[in-house]
């Protein structure tokens, strides 16, 4: 567990747009053991459910995921000998599924939506339904359980801080639990950086309403247990689907950097600030929460847009950024 907390670079970048040039951050959490910043919650979640009841050989685990965290559990269960239960929905890509089967998990998927865009509350009745009839499963509950947004206070939190140093103005970050913002969000209170809650529209998890979503990673069905009341952050932004789309796109084709969707809304929500002045010129450091190895066949690919019906979209998109001068250069990167 303690190698699952290594230290996560933090890349240094110049974006251009509409005839200005702001520097940005990018903490990549793809250099997790397992690709995202889920692999510290993680950590915390299982620790946690260890000190309140010792994780003995053989016991299942049971959990909801979009992918990432039960990619993170699929990892480190075996090495304590416990079984992994994951259970998934059809918007989780099938090279997830794969990696989830070939590391060892048992992966059931939902196929019946939750009525408010997405599977997240079907996920949740049928982890309830197999923790009622097997009462020795463990559910770490990432959607609830504290020690998730504690171990992001104590680790990322202070990791940020520490790498940008005194010109850090603010954080933004992708919402979905909700965990990692508002363990963040604890740590930069006492810096004087604002902390940004980045949501989908569509997504009721930071002060939203429900509709169409098509990525997972970024989003839920429901709002978050970790951000109730204003101490959660300090300002949210909503970003269209289709835009953060663009802007991964784009990342990938100026600086080679393939990055989850949820990489592509808190870029987005950050030019967002710029052009509304809600940014001063002091760093912001966006927090790229995942690689995209797994969303080629998705996001990244052409033939999906197309069965989404959304490729005119997001070529359109892409264009109109290009027109309005975006571009991305590398600058360095902090260890």
């Amino acid at each position: 567990m303690a190698r699952a907390l290594r230290k996560i670079p933090l890349l240094h970048l110049d974006v251009a747009h509409r005839g200005r040039v702001r520097r940005l951050g990018l903490k990549l959490e793809e250099h997790g053991p397992t690709g995202s910043v889920k692999d510290r919650s993680v950590v915390g979640l299982l620790q946690a459910l260890h000190d309140e009841r010792p994780l003995t050989p053989g016991t299942v685990v049971v959990e909801s995921t979009s992918g990432n965290l039960g990619l993170a559990l699929a990892r480190l269960l075996p090495s304590i000998d416990c079984v992994f239960l994951a259970v998934v929905d059809l918007k989780t890509p099938h090279a997830t599924r794969t990696m989830l089967t070939e590391r060892g998990a048992r992966v059931i998927v939902v196929d019946q939506p939750d009525g408010q865009g997405g599977y997240l509350l079907s996920r949740l009745r049928r982890v309830r339904e197999l923790c009622d009839r097997n009462p020795g499963y463990r559910w770490p509950n990432q959607y609830e359980n504290w020690a998730s947004p504690d171990i992001h206070r104590r680790t990322t939190g202070p990791e940020i801080t520490e790498q940008a140093g005194p010109e850090l103005g603010a954080v933004y970050v992708p919402v979905s639990t909700g965990g990692a913002l508002a363990g963040i969000s604890a740590h930069l209170r006492r810096h004087d950086v604002a902390a940004v809650a980045v949501d989908v529209h569509g997504s009721p998890a930071v002060a939203g309403s429900a509709g169409r979503r098509l990525l997972p990673g970024i989003g839920a069905s429901r709002p978050s247990a970790f951000l109730k009341g204003p101490c959660g952050y300090d300002r949210a932004v909503h970003v269209d689907d289709i835009e953060a789309i663009a802007y991964c796109r784009i990342l990938a084709e100026d600086v080679g950097l393939v990055l989850g969707g949820s990489s592509g809304f808190v870029v987005r929500a950050l030019l967002t600030d710029l052009e509304n002045g809600r940014m001063d010129d002091r760093l912001a450091v966006c927090l790229a929460a995942d690689d995209g190895g797994k969303y080629r066949d998705t996001l990244y690919c052409d033939d999906w847009a197309t069965e989404q019906g959304v490729v005119k979209e997001i070529t359109a998109a892409v264009e109109q950024l290009r027109r309005e001068g975006l571009f991305f250069n590398r600058k360095h990167q902090e260890h």
